[in-house]
Parts: C-alpha cells; structure tokens; sequence
C-alpha cells in the first residue's frame, strides 16, 4: 500500500521545529549540511524532552524578523504539499520572535501574512495555534492568549501550552486557560508527555482542554483513560517524537496500540518535521510496518482530527470530502 499519495491531516506540528536545510542555509549561508544534521534534528534517542528541546532553539533564533517567518512559513507549506497534507495547524510561540525587536503582533501578522500566501498558492487549509511555554511567567501566558483573542478568525485557530512539562508547574499560566475557557478561546495542551498521567488529568480538569498535545502516559491511569473515552477528548500522538524523548522505549513499546484498541480519539502528527527528521508518510509507514496500520486505520484518524480541528463545520465538511474520496 503507497501511503505517499493519501490525503491527509496535521494537527500537531511546530513551526520552528521544521526548517528545512534549503531554508536555514538561506538564512544562514555558512550552514552546512553536516552542522544542519547535528545542529537541527535530534537523534533517535535523547536523554528526555528538554534534551530533544536543546535542538528546538535553533530554529526559532534564526526566525527573528518579517523575512525569516515569511520563508520558514512558506517553506513548511511546500513540505505539507509533498506529503499530501490537505489541513494544517501549524503552531508557534510568539514571544520567542521577539528577540531582535518585534513586537508579539507583528510576528503573528507576519507569520498570518505569509500563511495566506501559502494557502492560495498550495491550496492547503491551514490555521495557527498560538503558543505560551511552561517556562513563561503568568503576564506572559495572559498576553498569547489575548493574541489568540485579537487575531482569532484571521487565521488563529486556538491557544496552546508548550515546554518542559515536568520542569514547571501549570498552575502559574491557569488563569489564562480560565480566560480562554470563559471567552470561548478554543484550547490544546502539551500534557502526558514528559510526566505522567497526573499531567493529563490536571490539562482536562483546570485547564478545560479536549485536547492533548501527545496524552500518551494518560495509560498509566485507568481510570483517567475511561474519563477520556467517555468525553471524547483527542489524543494528538507524536510516535517518532516519543520515541526520541524516550517517553516509550521504541516504537513498538507506544500506547497508540491501546489507545485505538479502546477506542480514543487518536490522530497522527509529526511533532517537528525536521526535529524528528521525519513527514507524516514517514509516520504513517511506520504505524503500518509496526502495528499493521491499514487504510481504514488512517483514514479513521484523519478523520478524528478534523473532527476536533479548530475550523468551521463547513470547511471540516469540504475537507471530509476530500479525505473520504482519496481513501475510497
């Protein structure tokens, strides 16, 4: 079975996480291929999540001005378009532009700028999630999620938490997940990654979110995992990203197994197409090599995506249509 040509959907994946080499030599001319590799992708196995995140830096220094979002942007449309991507949300930290001077607004213009652009030339629906980290004081968290407000519409589709989980408490950015909750701000959380199912529970109970960023160690708790089932909240799994910050051993260690066998909302996502050195054919021929993974299996979680996409019912029901059609 070629999954190559099957359309599909990406729920989880960070813009400065996936720069290609042809991009990041343009802004760095010096960039060689063998600095790109070591500086930029993350080996297979890292010590834990803020030893994979070392490399994460890389990207975002170099993303500091209009120009530098514009093509990092266009260039991760040009990936999504190769591997058949027909809906995106693509995600960022806005504060961590800001280093060179601009302002957290015109790096979400910019990057909404660009996104446009990308869309009409690639066709490729996309929205943007807007990132706090957990390593973000309070005033900042509040700040991202009123971006999110501003900007929600103009192609923001929602608010998320991203970092270092197990370095840094929830409880300081929560009163920016109440002010989403009580302004109907669509929300994701990095949550069950880098700690344990008490990390989940804490995302859905105080933070309000239906939907994990990864979620996985949520199988540590039993009871937790029927509480999910029964609230249909999604799971957006990261296998190969796993694996490198050695949340499960290898891929045949990962929970996806019994996430799918018990019926959760599970949808497949690269994490960092160049972090994690992979594309989501890359995902989905590993799930099939490992687990058997068939057409019903991928289409089932393209469709669970679009089900929980930050999108309006129309366009989830166009895109339906498009995926259905290309599994048929």
């Amino acid at each position: 079975m070629d999954l190559s040509g099957f359309p599909k959907i990406e729920i989880h994946l960070h813009l400065d996480c996936s720069l290609s080499y042809e991009v990041a030599n343009t802004l760095v001319p010096s960039l060689t291929k063998e600095q790109y590799r070591r500086d930029f992708i993350a080996p297979p196995k890292c010590r834990d999540l803020a030893d994979y995140l070392v490399r994460a830096e890389q990207g975002f220094k170099l993303m500091q001005d209009r120009q530098a979002l514009h093509l990092v942007t266009h260039d991760l449309f040009d990936q999504l378009a190769a591997d058949e991507v027909i809906y995106a949300e693509i995600r960022f930290a806005p504060l961590l532009h800001t280093l060179h001077g601009m302002t957290p607004e015109a790096v979400v213009e910019a990057v909404l700028e660009a996104g446009r652009e990308a869309e009409v030339r690639t066709g490729i629906v996309c929205r943007f999630i807007l990132c706090t980290l957990r390593s973000h004081a309070q005033t900042d968290s509040m700040r991202v999620v009123k971006l999110v407000e501003r900007y929600l519409g103009q192609g923001v589709g929602g608010f998320d938490i991203a970092g270092n989980e197990a370095g840094f408490d929830l409880s300081t950015h929560l009163p920016a997940f109440e002010y989403a909750y009580e302004h109907a701000i669509p929300v994701t959380m990095h949550a069950g990654e880098a700690r344990g199912a008490d990390s989940v529970r804490e995302s859905v109970e105080q933070g309000h979110t239906r939907r994990l960023g990864h979620g996985v160690r949520a199988v540590e708790d039993s009871s937790l995992l029927n509480w999910l089932l029964e609230h249909k909240v999604h799971f957006e799994v990261c296998p190969t990203s796993n694996v490198q910050t050695d949340v499960v051993a290898a891929l045949p260690d990962h929970p996806i197994r019994e996430l799918v066998k018990m019926g959760q909302s599970v949808s497949v996502n690269t994490d960092g197409r160049t972090l994690s050195g992979v594309s989501l054919t890359d995902e989905y021929r590993s799930l099939q090599r490992v687990f058997g993974w068939q057409a019903d299996d991928f289409l089932r979680a393209n469709r669970e995506a679009l089900r929980v996409a930050f999108l309006a019912e129309a366009e989830k029901t166009k895109l339906r249509q498009k995926l259905d059609a290309g599994y048929s």
